[in-house]
């Protein structure tokens, strides 16, 4: 981004809590001619709560006050309640209540709060880190249900990137003799529901999706 001519204390790399930042191996910083990361635990969530169909959450002030577009990075990894948490899902991470959108199978939940402007309006790029993932036991990192994938998976489409990680974790569930998702009772329905009619988030149709590989 720098190369591209953003000035590094432009440049906000963030996540919920400083202190997990810290552990990831992240150097927390908030000041300087340099690239600036922190959590939100710094700066605090909005007051106001914002609203589309089944969310009400309060959105970081890091988001809407020192945002005007968002890099998504996101981990391929399986999910207990969700299926996958990727792309989508990784947006729970700019909201004071996430704990509340886990019914269901988060579903329509994810797809909601992609539909909040603040989001949806600032969201550019996807670029999920398979170099280490998971397809069993998640979202908790779980050595042995892990394994050295060595990608990147890169999109403007964050429904057509969950999809095909969805079915890289369904491939290695398949070598690993596992069911599929779905007859584990925890298919990532959300998925559908961010590409159908109200959401129109991106596509889900796999022959709208083109996959190149590098």
């Amino acid at each position: 981004m720098q190369e591209a001519g953003i000035k590094a204390n432009d440049i906000v790399v963030w996540d919920r809590d400083s202190d997990e930042m810290e552990h990831a191996g992240f150097h927390v910083s908030t000041g300087g001619n340099r690239v600036q990361c922190f959590g939100t635990d710094r700066v605090d969530y909005e007051q106001e709560l914002v609203t589309h169909g089944s969310v009400g959450s309060r959105l970081s002030k890091i988001l809407t006050q020192r945002c005007n577009l968002l890099i998504n990075v996101p981990v391929l990894k399986d999910h207990d309640g969700a299926g996958v948490t990727i792309a989508l899902k990784n947006m729970y991470g700019v909201i004071h209540n996430p704990n509340k959108y886990h019914p269901n199978g988060c579903n329509p939940y994810i797809a909601d709060l992609n539909m909040l402007p603040e989001i949806r309006t600032r969201m550019r790029l996807t670029i999920c880190d398979a170099t280490t993932a998971s397809y069993e036991g998640g979202p908790g990192y779980k050595p042995e249900y892990s394994w050295k994938n060595n990608a990147l998976i890169v999109s403007q489409d964050p429904v057509a990137l969950d999809y095909t990680g969805w079915q890289i974790i369904e491939r290695k569930r398949a070598e690993k003799g596992l069911k599929t998702l779905e007859g584990d009772g925890r298919a990532p329905r959300y998925i559908a529901t961010a590409a159908d009619a109200q959401h129109r988030l991106g596509t889900n149709v796999p022959s709208r999706i083109a996959v190149v590989e590098v």
